[in-house]
């Protein structure tokens, strides 16, 4: 593999058998790993201290809390990786609820599979209709339902893994799907344009590809991905991705329609094969991130950190992005979700009871922080 060079950032090479994956144990893998040092991302200002940020827990004592979506009213549902539980938690905090579990969601304790992302219809106020991504025993899936009631399919056959399981869904200013499929360990589908792992996808509420997809009939929306766990859009409608690395640079990248974003040929910032590769904006090295759910307030991207235990935040400025001192480093554990709450506040989940965390007293909690 063909390595690119990260700019404007300290290196420190170690060898290392984490990999640079979200949940349960590390697979084994070879080379040269990443730095269990404090190296600097690209763009990055000078270190400095980190900075507090005013937070409180908003609920806790959840078993592996993976994605957050809120509700007009601003109560908040959170899903459960491991039992398939979708929880709903009150604006203002306290006790989680349970609304419904998603009947065959198959969870390998030692894997990355599960009740993965959710979303809101943009139309819920009518509609009623929630999302979920998740994982059965033959397939990663999405489907729609109304609270309680019967799960409708409407994207399944995507291939499921003990890793890689990919699993974010969000809706974007375009009222369309998107949802970022992980290559499950299986390197080549990222560049394998049949396939919809190791890609970005993009779908119509009912599941149908949009006729003005990049590529004629197919869901495919960017390619060359390893295992995208954040998406979010800033307020021009341009979208943003979290990426985990392996060995060396995790990466945020601005999302381009049908642009091949290198995996597994390339991993973080250098050589584009004379623009065949479009390269990330940020890299950090995989001890200082492993980055998963990312969220957008005004001009700043916010970046939940699992390895990193923190939140980065990305300030962005047209095409070009600097990264900030990191928020909550090693306060809270693990950061999983990241979403942006309608009081301007972001709520983080922790992630320490998926095989790899520290279990703090609580854990897992969901945690409101001002920025």
């Amino acid at each position: 593999m063909r390595r690119r060079t990260i700019l404007g950032a300290a290196t420190a090479a170690a060898t290392a058998t984490l990999a640079g994956c979200g949940n349960g144990p590390a697979p084994a893998r070879s080379g040269t790993g990443p730095s269990d040092g404090a190296s600097r991302p690209t763009g990055s200002p000078p270190p400095s201290a980190a900075p507090s940020a005013p937070t409180r827990t908003v609920a806790e004592n959840l078993n592996v809390p993976w994605a957050l979506a809120f509700l007009p009213g601003g109560d908040a549902l959170v899903s459960e990786r491991e039992t398939g539980r979708i929880l709903r938690v009150p604006a203002g905090g306290g006790t989680a609820t349970q609304v419904m579990r998603i009947p065959d969601v198959a969870a390998d304790d030692s894997g990355e599979g599960g009740l993965l992302g959710i979303a809101v219809s943009p139309g819920y106020a009518s509609d009623r209709l929630l999302y979920a991504y998740y994982t059965t025993r033959t397939d990663n899936r999405i489907v729609r339902f109304t609270a309680g009631g019967t799960v409708a399919p409407i994207l399944t056959g995507l291939r499921r893994g003990s890793i890689h399981n990919g699993g974010r869904i969000a809706f974007g200013p375009d009222g369309k799907l998107y949802a970022g499929v992980g290559e499950t360990g299986n390197r080549g589908l990222a560049q394998d344009r049949s396939s919809l792992n190791g890609k970005i996808l993009r779908i119509n509420p009912d599941g149908s590809v949009p006729a003005d997809n990049p590529f004629a009939g197919s869901a495919v929306w960017t390619w060359g991905h390893r295992n995208v766990q954040g998406l979010a859009w800033d307020r021009t409608g341009r979208m943003w991705a979290t990426e985990f690395g392996q060995d060396t640079f995790d990466e945020v990248n601005l999302i381009v329609a049908g642009h091949n974003y290198g995996w597994p040929n390339v991993e973080g910032v250098g050589d584009t094969a004379g623009g065949r590769y479009t390269n990330p904006l940020v890299t950090w090295h995989t001890s200082d991130a492993s980055p998963s759910g990312a969220a957008i307030l005004g001009d700043t991207l916010y970046v939940g950190a699992l390895r990193g235990a923190a939140v980065w935040p990305v300030h962005l400025n047209g095409a070009t992005a600097t990264v900030g001192d990191r928020l909550v480093h090693n306060t809270y554990g693990r950061i999983r979700a990241v979403a942006a709450a309608p009081d301007g506040r972001l709520w983080i989940t922790t992630s320490n009871r998926d095989g790899r965390g520290t279990l703090n007293p609580g854990d897992d909690k969901i945690i409101a922080m001002t920025v």
